[in-house]
């Protein structure tokens, strides 16, 4: 019997999954599962290949062969594929404007959530996505699922592709977010989805370390039942 604990964080684009989740899982010392990272990664490989994101069986082949790693770096997480440092790389706007459409085929999540799962097997993991809640780990010891309004989330991948050297504007990144919404919410396979029992937490007003603190003092809570 597995007894592994696992908290699953959920939520839409710019919500503040990734950070929260990293910093949760540095201060409880488990292990950051950053499932995001892998759709990215695939999607990455495709658009190299010069792979549409609507094939989805050279897409499944590609998840299916990809060596995937996850390194600790100060802080911070490195994600290598085949050997190559990419965590920079899967964050760009093509990436970004591509990876809803990889991720929504059903091979290329079947594949990815076989290895997600196979994590928590020997791991305390914090995973993050957008069905970690609903059907990577429907059984989470804490479910959390976050959210932020729109002009909020905006602002924060402005920031993001900044740091990335990147030149876009809030109009922009709203359009492209409540666009991706739409399509992550609508999708057929695995929809994101806020599960009756996930914990809500708006952090529009927060700050990450208010993010990371509320997660925290939820997992307390319930590791003291």
């Amino acid at each position: 019997m597995n007894n592994n604990v696992v908290i699953a964080i959920d939520g839409p684009a710019g919500s503040g999954k990734s950070t929260t989740a990293r910093r949760v899982a540095e201060k409880l010392k488990f292990i950051y599962l950053d499932t995001g990272a892998m759709y990215r990664s695939v999607t990455l490989l495709g658009l190299r290949m010069g792979i549409e994101p609507a094939d989805a069986d050279s897409l499944s082949e590609i998840a299916e062969k990809m060596d995937l790693k996850f390194e600790p770096d100060n802080g911070k997480q490195r994600v290598i594929v085949n050997g190559m440092d990419v965590s920079d790389d899967i964050r760009s706007p093509e990436v970004t404007k591509a990876v809803s459409e990889v991720s929504a085929h059903a091979g290329v999540r079947r594949i990815l959530v076989e290895r997600q799962q196979q994590f928590a097997e020997s791991e305390n993991l914090v995973a993050e996505g957008r069905d970690t809640t609903s059907v990577v780990f429907p059984d989470a010891f804490l479910k959390v699922y976050l959210v932020a309004s729109v002009e909020e989330r905006a602002r924060r991948r402005v920031r993001d592709y900044e740091r990335l050297g990147k030149n876009t504007t809030i109009e922009d990144q709203i359009a492209d977010i409540e666009r991706r919404d739409t399509y992550d919410s609508s999708r057929n396979v695995s929809p994101l989805t806020q599960t009756s029992d996930s914990e809500l937490i708006d952090t529009t007003d927060m700050t990450i370390d208010d993010q990371v603190e509320a997660v925290i003092k939820l997992y307390r809570k319930r590791a003291e039942c």
